[in-house]
């Protein structure tokens, strides 16, 4: 253990040789009585001789002799059924080994992550692979201050899940409770390294408040799935020759399509483990759809800047090629930008979840396929997403602005007040503008906001098909008052009839 000391200091092995190296010599030392025990100034090694009588093990920092107590305390308890699997494959003496790295040098993942006291807390039974436990093995982690007001996940370290990295965190398998504000418990399936990670976001989700939003969530964007299939549907089955409007119009419904189902599959790992490679391809197709609708949203927003604010036609050479191309290339260039680079950023992401008891918090966790990293987040979600948003905001500010101005202009339009709130509205939905309430979770705002924000927007597709519906039935209305008022003589046109859609 202090040749491996001197070797962080030189850097002269790399960490996984180092502690798989480590665990051999530990697993093949001779030592009298029953178990010896371990100690560097970072690193502490407990090894313990089991027979196939094994009735459970409790290890905790305050009883173990030659332990520092001025560090901050941790505990382990094994349960009886560790050994059972071992010894009915063949009866023998058992070796536990119990490592505790009070460093995160050894185990650096691609998000730099934060652990609970730079804790790292390990074991390995023999040289087999325990996992699947029915009875957990239990892990205490210890704060000298509260831990209110951090997100707290257990999670172990997975070998082979990082590119650039000989593993990553993962929360597969463990479940975090917080039975104080300075304690958190872990309780893990398997055996394997052991940490806590320290995330200062939001509060974690009431429980009580979980139900309802999946049940909005699930209804709404069934809802949109239909929705958006019927519009689809719709326009393939009338096969009218569609302009450039209509082009984005269905464009945008497909990726609201795409994003709907993305969403409903990703949530399923919230009920039932997903595997890992299916999971970051689920959780990268949501990525992508997200990308695309919002990208979609600016288009519109775009377009009806050229049909509200340019008084000449304006022709762009094969323009709907090349929005279908900046529509869904950016956004899948960005994501496979992202795979390149380093594909751990897809998979579980956890969701901790709050439930209050009388002598404690507890801190349960559920998943759903998502983006992993913390800074691609913010960056590839909340900033495209803002820039987005405050981009079709102006442009929705000035198209109502461009409005009034006609209704000022146009005394008989301005006694529609009805019509002119669902002008408003549509607009509003078509812009994608809702998608704006994600910055206000904070505060007094947070409650109110989930559920504005997971109404509206599960109900996304539907509204943009009752604005699709009905600017359809005005242009068939308008179609037909122009065939009865040619037909009368009241009216004689030449040449086509241009009317601005929105």
């Amino acid at each position: 253990m202090r040749n491996m000391e001197q070797a962080k200091g030189r850097k002269l092995t790399s960490p996984a040789r180092q502690v798989e190296g480590l665990e051999q010599r530990l697993l093949n030392a001779s030592f009298y009585g029953d178990n010896l025990t371990l100690e560097t100034r970072t690193i502490q090694s407990l090894i313990f001789k089991l027979g196939c009588d094994f009735a459970g093990l409790a290890l905790s920092s305050h009883t173990l002799e030659q332990v520092s107590q001025a560090r901050v305390p941790h505990a382990m308890q094994f349960p009886a059924e560790l050994t059972r699997e071992a010894c009915a494959a063949r009866p023998r003496e058992l070796r536990l080994i119990c490592v505790y790295f009070f460093t995160t040098y050894f185990f650096q993942d691609e998000s730099n992550s934060s652990l609970l006291n730079n804790y790292v807390l390990g074991a390995q039974l023999d040289h087999s692979h325990v996992d699947n436990l029915t009875e957990p093995v239990n892990i205490s982690f210890w704060h000298n201050q509260s831990l209110e007001g951090y997100t707290l996940t257990c999670v172990f370290w997975k070998k082979g899940a990082s590119k650039h990295h000989w593993g990553a965190w993962s929360p597969e398998g463990c479940r975090t409770e917080q039975p104080s504000p300075s304690q958190v418990l872990c309780h893990c399936n398997h055996l394997t390294y052991f940490a806590v990670l320290m995330q200062l976001s939001p509060a974690p989700l009431p429980e009580e408040l979980q139900a309802p939003l999946e049940y909005v969530s699930l209804v709404g964007c069934s809802i949109s799935v239909v929705a958006s299939l019927l519009t689809i549907v719709l326009h393939l089955y009338v096969r009218k020759p569609s302009d450039a409007v209509t082009h984005i119009h269905m464009n945008l419904q497909g990726s609201v399509l795409l994003l709907n189902v993305a969403f409903l599959l990703s949530a399923t790992a919230a009920v039932a483990p997903v595997p890992g490679p299916a999971c970051s391809a689920l959780a990268a197709t949501l990525h992508f759809a997200l990308l695309s609708c919002q990208t979609w949203t600016a288009i519109e927003g775009f377009n009806l800047y050229l049909l509200l604010g340019r008084v000449y036609n304006v022709y762009i050479r094969r323009y709907a090629l090349k929005l279908g191309a900046l529509g869904w290339g950016v956004p899948a260039l960005l994501v496979l930008l992202l795979l390149t680079i380093e594909s751990s950023v897809y998979g579980p992401r956890v969701i901790p979840i709050s439930r209050s008891l009388e002598n404690g918090t507890i801190i349960g966790n559920t998943s759903m396929c998502w983006l992993c990293s913390p800074v691609v987040h913010q960056v590839l979600v909340m900033g495209y997403s803002g820039v987005t948003s405050l981009f079709n905001l102006v442009v929705l500010a000035w198209a109502l602005w461009a409005l009034r101005r006609l209704w000022a202009q146009n005394r008989a339009l301005s006694g529609r007040a009805c019509r002119d709130a669902v002008t408003v509205l549509g607009l509003t939905v078509l812009l994608g503008t809702t998608w704006s309430l994600a910055f206000f979770s904070f505060g007094i705002f947070l409650l109110p906001q989930l559920f504005l924000f997971t109404i509206v927007n599960s109900l996304y597709g539907f509204f943009l098909f009752l604005w699709l519906f009905f600017q359809s039935l005005d242009k068939l209305r308008l179609g037909a008052w122009l065939e009865v008022e040619e037909g009368g003589g009241t009216v004689s046109r030449r040449g086509p009839v241009y009317t601005r859609r929105w």
